[in-house]
């Protein structure tokens, strides 16, 4: 009798490897690009390309977190309120006399600490669903924002404040240097610490990682503060682009947000997906919205692509499902 020999990895085949989806989204950058640079001839000059990055990167931020969380089987749509109330509590204090620097380290312990209270009110109310939590903290926390500036713009930021959002470092935007250093540490962070592998065991089956050992309401608790913390970075670089803040800033940007995530793979019944994928729909979706902004496509018409763009990630994965269990039959 020949012995057993057990495999904890399957064997690479270039197929396999070629059929990832992260090849299928390089191949929609790749025809985005080619359809843009036929709509415009100055969609493929390096200073334009580079310069449209400051008009997407922000709202990128959150996607690294917001990558973890649906991995985990949840979702956070108070993101882009967080965003609105570090901003505001950021310029208000600034106003009142604070030093920028000082304001700015509230306004990232304010989104920490709107993160952490998501992450509590999930992980303590098991019985509501993280749409609903964050449904209710998505209203309050931009509603704060207009009970502290009614429907006021405030500014007046010093000059310094615009590098984050306008200046270079070596001729790259720092915005992308910034983006480029916290996606490196997010994707080490899921693919090779214990934490990460924690984060998929969580979304394949909560139940049983808990019986296994796994501190679930920990490291969901964790992963939300860390979503508030991103989308206080968010509200920096955003408000440095703007040069001012309002409290109906970021609008929008937590469906945004969420379809970067899926359109890069990531499942949202948790357990699937892998960061690398969700960076290029990222790009993805803002060199689309770049180059049809360049020929004066309307937003609305974005908005059908987009959502085109999404059922196709959602299908194609069920499509290729449904026609190996053809095969096997």
């Amino acid at each position: 009798m020949e012995p057993r020999v057990l495999a904890n990895k399957k064997e690479f085949t270039f197929k396999s490897f070629f059929l990832q989806w992260e090849w299928l989204l390089v191949v929609l950058i790749l025809a985005v690009s080619v359809m843009n640079a036929s709509l415009s001839e100055y969609f493929l000059e390096y200073d334009n390309l580079r310069d449209a990055t400051m008009g997407f990167l922000d709202k990128a931020f959150i996607v690294l977190p917001m990558v973890f969380i649906i991995l985990m089987g949840d979702i956070d749509i108070s993101v882009a309120s967080i965003v609105t109330l570090s901003s505001v509590i950021m310029a208000d204090l600034f106003n009142h006399g604070l030093p920028m620097g000082w304001a700015m380290v509230a306004g990232l312990a304010v989104g920490t600490i709107c993160g952490w209270i998501n992450g509590m009110l999930v992980v303590r109310f098991k019985e509501l669903s993280s749409v609903i939590v964050t449904l209710a903290t998505m209203i309050i926390y931009r509603g704060i924002a207009y009970i502290l500036l009614k429907d006021q713009a405030s500014g007046k930021f010093p000059d310094w404040f615009q590098y984050l959002g306008w200046e270079y470092i070596g001729g790259i935007p720092f915005i992308l240097i910034a983006f480029a250093v916290c996606a490196i540490g997010f994707g080490w962070l899921l693919h090779k610490t214990v934490f990460g592998r924690r984060v998929y065991a969580i979304g394949n089956n909560a139940t049983a990682s808990r019986y296994s050992g796994v501190q679930v309401d920990k490291i969901k608790v964790l992963v939300f503060t860390l979503a508030g913390l991103m989308s206080a970075v968010t509200a920096m670089f955003l408000t440095s682009r703007m040069g001012s803040t309002r409290p109906n800033i970021a609008s929008g940007y937590e469906l945004e947000v969420i379809a970067m995530v899926v359109l890069g793979g990531i499942s949202t019944a948790g357990g699937k997906g892998r960061m690398i994928g969700a960076i290029l729909a990222v790009f993805l979706i803002g060199f689309l919205r770049y180059g049809l902004g360049l020929v004066n496509v309307s937003a609305q018409m974005l908005l059908i692509i987009l959502g085109l763009l999404l059922i196709l990630s959602v299908a194609i994965p069920q499509l290729k499902q449904r026609f190996a269990s053809m095969r096997r039959i």
